[in-house]
């Protein structure tokens, strides 16, 4: 398809008639269903939008093949805690988007934050010029963070957040006489993002063979999954000590010299949502002091209350060096991240001609940062993390209900953010074998939730799991619709095996 410079058509018709067909069955109504139907001024609706999509669009950690003979799902608008496709079926967001939208979609104050912003400064880098939003929006991320954390280093996403803070343990260790520092150490099945740097940190094999060779020299040491933990722990607090002194082990068998990182999440998401105990982040810190160890608590989807806590290190008391978050930064309304730094980190970038030579072209966007002001405009008049805190324990009581259901093995979490571990036997804590997951995760329940009216997500990276983190702004009733829908569907999952 070639449009000669000088003469390309100003409207939408125009371009389509200088679009050349590559064959005389294609033409343009067929491989441009959407342009085609605008140009004619006839409505858009599911058919035009399967069609196109179908085409064009490249979905993300998805498998195309089924829509060879079936239709997607696309999700056409949300408003509140519901989501509303292009086939007119109502659902709930049981998954905040991707643990994102934490004060429920179609915010006005959101929408007007972002139209104001754009007509003052809609874009400007940070890149040697700062501009208003990002120093506000710094200001009040630091009055909301962890004791010593000082410095704001702002990003587009989490992954890369976990780039940044990599690259700054990097650098600093060189500038100051540790060069060897350079490894990074983070726990089994734990996922921390999928650029190269980010991709090798990740703890899950199976995200990482089709793109290795990755970034060298990370190592993955245990996670606190206690419903799997042996019978020689007789507590929780057994079971975390063990593992923390596994992060000890693996910065000795690589030698303290060469490691620069552990990062970990407070609680970790893939393999659903494994907690821990104060004490395991509690003695994770003191080996990390012990040999000048970076501690980063990846709060890409903790952060923001979904603990009941502004932030899960708050939570855990944790106590992190830095502290990686993104998604509910402006509850989903505009992509921004941050990366919360100790200035210690930052000191030998503020004297001489030191630079740190990274970034991002749309990292803290005039935009996103108003956006993010107004979010949490609405996070302290609406107190939405005291609403977390208030309800998590109601939330948690009203899933353990479907611990009588026989698929149903563990009910674990916290905050608004938690896991139905399923199992093929309940005594032995049996999982499910490789082709029961295929056939009851990908096979039924995705598709079955959704047709029960809720939107969440059926997970295997690890043992199977069905994953809820609804918007910080449910209630009682909410949990109560959730729960229903879960028990109808999970039953059925279960008369599968």
């Amino acid at each position: 398809m070639a449009i000669q410079e000088g003469k390309r058509p100003k409207t939408l018709k125009g371009i389509l008639k200088s679009i050349k067909a590559p064959t005389k069955k294609a033409d343009s109504s067929t491989r441009f269903p959407l342009m085609e139907a605008m140009a004619a001024g006839k409505p858009i609706g599911d058919k035009e939008l399967q069609a196109s999509a179908k085409k064009h669009l490249w979905m993300h950690f998805t498998r195309h093949s089924p829509y060879n003979t079936i239709d997607m799902t696309i999700i056409e608008r949300a408003e509140g805690h519901h989501l509303y496709d292009s086939k007119g079926r109502k659902v709930i967001d049981g998954l905040s988007g991707l643990f994102t939208v934490n004060i429920g979609h179609g915010r006005q104050e959101l929408a007007d934050a972002a139209a104001k912003q754009t007509m003052e400064l809609d874009y400007m880098p940070l890149w040697s010029y700062a501009h208003p939003r990002a120093v506000e929006l710094a200001e009040r991320l630091i009055s909301y963070a962890p004791k010593d954390l000082s410095r704001i280093f702002f990003t587009t996403g989490g992954g890369e957040a976990v780039e940044s803070a990599w690259k700054i343990a990097k650098q600093y260790f060189k500038m100051t006489g540790k060069p060897l520092k350079t490894k990074v150490i983070s726990r089994q099945t734990a996922y921390h993002g999928t650029s190269h740097g980010a991709l090798s940190i990740t703890g899950i094999a199976a995200f990482k063979q089709m793109f290795e060779p990755l970034v060298p020299s990370t190592f993955r040491v245990p996670n606190t999954n206690w419903y799997r933990a042996g019978s020689e722990f007789k507590t929780e607090d057994d079971f975390a000590l063990w593992a923390a002194n596994r992060v000890e082990e693996a910065i000795l068998f690589e030698g303290p010299d060469t490691v620069a990182a552990f990062f970990v999440e407070p609680i970790q998401n893939a393999g659903g949502c494994f907690t821990a105990p104060k004490s395991y982040f509690k003695r994770v810190r003191e080996i990390c002091d012990k040999y000048d160890v970076i501690l980063v608590a990846d709060e890409t989807i903790t952060g923001f209350g979904r603990t009941g806590e502004m932030f899960g290190s708050q939570r855990y008391e944790i106590n992190p060096d830095m502290m990686v978050t993104a998604k509910a930064i402006t509850s989903g309304a505009a992509p921004l991240g941050a990366l919360f730094v100790k200035e210690k980190f930052f000191a030998p970038f503020s004297e001489g001609t030191a630079v740190l030579a990274h970034g991002y072209t749309f990292a803290a966007h005039p935009v996103a940062c108003a956006v993010a002001m107004a979010n949490f405009d609405i996070y302290d008049s609406e107190r939405i993390v005291d609403n977390v805190r208030k309800n998590s324990p109601i939330f948690r009581k009203t899933l353990e209900k479907l611990k009588d259901l026989p698929i149903v093995g563990d009910v674990r979490g916290d905050g608004y953010f938690f896991a139905i571990e399923l199992v093929r036997d309940k005594k032995t804590k049996q999982t499910l074998t490789r082709d029961e997951s295929e056939r009851i995760l990908r096979g039924f329940l995705n598709n079955a939730l959704y047709d029960g009216g809720l939107y969440c997500r059926a997970d295997d990276r690890g043992d199977p799991v069905v994953q809820i983190a609804p918007p910080l702004t449910m209630g009682p009733k909410d949990f109560e619709e959730i729960e229903q829908i879960l028990r109808k569907v999970l039953t059925e999952a279960g008369k599968k095996l």
